[in-house]
């Protein structure tokens, strides 16, 4: 991570006989502006379902000889000059655990949260369908392995706040399939701000898979959430991307798609993106003066399956992901989208 420097306002510079290095007070530190650039990506599933016979994510660790820095590799120079990145870790790392009956159920060995580290990936969102997918016991392993390397986690009521390049940021992850994400923004909110969070995100995991379009409760949700205090709402769960708002000033994607996505050997849409954005924190909140860019991107670095490594497109091959997440964002409302052309 790059060092910020603190930019001082100019009424600290006015203080007349002031000479050399200004002390600074509570006061000063609390006037001073501050840059913080965080980026997000969807949904990062590191293992498999035991259908698909070891044949997918686990199978690439082994092509690669165990290098868990090769899966992010192509996004890293991005993920690795911001302050804060953050990911839906959507399924468990766990060697125990029982199968949950469902159609889908993943699993990964706890090391492969090397993959986050190597690529710079602070935060996760557990708040998901597939958290519980080898029961409870499988979620209590997963936060241990987070926790072992120093990976924050966020999920429902369990709300956090770190002091990211002199930023306190509140993050949190409300789940919302089964319609408890709404009544819980007022509780979350107070505990982040009580925790004197300056800029507040939030995830959440909602909609219906396979829709390009949010529904009225993901629009809903949303804007609660920016009423109650959230500065950048992030979404996941349709496994497809969905379209941009800007809501008083505040940005939402409503759904970010797969990322690096072991739940699939080779979906048919590998269209994905990583939302960045910049903000100014000064006086305890976020000043309204911001920059926040799209980088399209695919899944995998080749187009004939799914190799897990997210690789952004730019130029005419990221022509086509950059049309449809315009042509998506125009079905919410007017929005042009801001894209990245280079890292």
């Amino acid at each position: 991570m790059k060092t910020k420097l603190y930019l001082v306002l100019s009424l600290l510079m006015l203080l007349s006989g002031c000479r050399g290095d200004i002390p600074v007070t509570k006061e000063s530190a609390e006037q001073r502006i501050r840059s913080i650039t965080i980026s997000c990506a969807g949904d990062c599933t590191l293992g498999t379902d035991v259908a698909f016979g070891g044949q997918t994510l686990p199978r690439e660790v082994e092509e690669q000889e165990g290098d868990y820095g090769w899966f992010l590799r192509n996004v890293l120079p991005i993920f690795g000059k911001d302050d804060l990145t953050m990911v839906n870790l959507e399924g468990t790392l766990t060697k125990r655990g029982t199968r949950q009956e469902k159609t889908y159920a993943f699993r990964g060995n706890p090391e492969y949260v090397s993959i986050l580290t190597a690529g710079s990936v602070e935060a996760v969102t557990l708040a998901n369908n597939h958290s519980l997918d080898y029961g409870e016991i499988s979620l209590a392993d997963t936060k241990e392995a987070l926790g072992t390397v120093g990976v924050w986690w966020v999920e429902n009521l369990h709300t956090i706040v770190k002091e990211i390049d002199g930023v306190k940021v509140g993050m949190i992850g409300l789940y919302d399939l089964n319609g408890s994400a709404l009544n819980m923004i007022p509780q979350t909110m107070e505990q982040v701000k009580n925790e004197g969070a300056e800029l507040i995100v939030v995830q959440v995991h909602w909609g219906i898979e396979g829709e390009a379009i949010p529904t009225p409760r993901q629009r809903e949700i949303a804007h609660a959430a920016i009423d109650a205090g959230a500065d950048l709402v992030m979404g996941h769960h349709p496994h497809v991307l969905q379209g941009l708002e800007e809501y008083k000033g505040k940005m939402i994607a409503y759904s970010l798609g797969n990322f690096c996505f072991g739940g699939n050997q080779n979906p048919t849409d590998k269209d994905t993106m990583i939302f960045q954005q910049t903000f100014l924190v000064g006086e305890g909140k976020v000043l309204p003066e911001t920059k926040w860019q799209v980088y399209p991107c695919s899944i995998s670095s080749v187009a004939e399956r799914n190799n897990y490594q997210p690789t952004p497109l730019f130029g005419e091959a990221g022509e086509g992901i950059r049309h449809k997440i315009q042509e998506r964002t125009d079905a919410i409302g007017e929005l042009a989208v801001h894209f990245a052309d280079r890292i």
